[in-house]
């Protein structure tokens, strides 16, 4: 079964994160009203892609499965949690998270004060991520003391396994000193397989959402780093509108003059932030999207679809999704020596369609 990716809701309180949940999921869940409490609520998203619905409309399939992507809904967090301890259940929700939604509050409502006093959607930012920061340095410092006492004791890993770990730990270090989060640092994929044990906070990547009233344009803002992205929304609106029926939805969006939810947007984001991308597989069955890792091959897509198949690996038959809608079905493509034979090693790519040869 495919990897379920999940991004964590964060915020201060009343900035809206539930509200944005209840768009997500167009559930009406109770909103968090602060005072530190530590709930998750976690939800399945199906991930909005208009390459699946061209498919099903050519192979007119029994079943279609869009890739989907889980967000958790995280309360407890509240300004200078981190300087005071962050409390082992909500750092178990945080550390288990893929990424981050950080939803910071533009709008304005006398009926739900700020939990700082005023409405500062950059002072918010840059709190919670100090604070992510400040976290990572302290788990970076006691792992620096420990590794100076296993080079000064010996007898456990080679001396150079230590030096590397502590020169890597030791960068880190310095670019967090200079508030610079570890998600826009250069790491190689050794780096980060190295550091995945650690869970740092600050280098998860971050898509920041801007929480906007009714009607309330979009505040200037820019991110300058491919870990981060930022997307403005109206939660409450959007939330409101998919509660209603889609007859009503639409009457409604005409009226505010709303071409085009922000929803299927932002989850394609997240989604792509995540460094996900989406392959197929067709049939008159089903026709599927798979989520894979960035420059998968061939052989881990094909174990993505089952165990079996990446075991038994025998070549991908793979074709772009623009050719197989021009070839006009698989069989077409096929007669028109369009579908290529690859092997295990092939690195897929984006949007492909893949059937895979095995023996199961």
């Amino acid at each position: 079964m495919p990897e379920m990716m999940r991004l964590g809701l964060v915020g201060l309180p009343q900035c809206g994160k539930t509200t944005l949940f209840n768009a997500l999921t167009a559930e009406n869940r109770p909103l968090h009203l602060g005072g530190g409490k530590v709930e998750t609520q976690l939800a399945v998203v199906d991930v909005p892609d208009e390459r699946l619905e061209r498919l099903a409309e050519l192979f007119k399939p029994q079943k279609v499965t869009p890739a989907k992507v889980a967000f958790a809904d995280i309360g407890g967090l509240e300004s200078g949690s981190t300087r005071k301890g962050l409390p082992g259940a909500l750092l178990n929700q945080l550390s288990s998270m893929d990424g981050f939604v950080h939803v910071l509050r533009c709008f304005e409502d006398e009926r739900v004060p700020h939990s700082l006093g005023s409405v500062d959607p950059q002072r918010d930012w840059k709190l919670m991520e100090a604070e992510w920061m400040l976290y990572d340095l302290m788990i970076i410092e006691r792992r620096l003391e420990r590794l100076k006492d296993e080079l000064r004791k010996g007898g456990g890993r080679p001396k150079g396994e230590i030096e590397r770990e502590r020169e890597l730990l030791e960068s880190l270090r310095q670019s967090l000193e200079t508030e610079q989060p570890l998600r826009r640092l250069s790491l190689s994929t050794e780096q980060l397989r190295l550091l995945s044990s650690f869970a740092f906070l600050s280098l998860k990547p971050l898509l920041l959402v801007l929480n906007l009233g009714e009607g309330q344009p979009a505040p200037a803002w820019q991110v300058d780093h491919p870990a981060e992205a930022v997307i403005a929304i109206q939660a409450k609106l959007e939330m409101e509108f998919v509660q209603m029926s889609p007859e009503e939805a639409q009457d409604f969006q005409e009226i505010y003059g709303i071409a085009e939810l922000s929803l299927p947007r932002l989850i394609r984001m997240a989604y792509g932030l995540l460094g996900m991308q989406t392959f197929f597989t067709v049939g008159e069955d089903e026709v599927r999207a798979w989520q894979i890792r960035r420059g998968a091959t061939a052989q881990e897509a094909a174990g993505v679809i089952h165990t079996d198949l990446m075991r038994g690996f025998i070549r991908a038959e793979v074709i772009g999704y623009r050719e197989l809608l021009e070839a006009g079905g698989w069989n077409e493509a096929r007669s028109k020596g369009w579908i290529r034979l690859e092997g295990k090693d092939y690195r897929l790519q984006e949007g492909e369609i893949m059937h895979v040869r095995a023996t199961v």
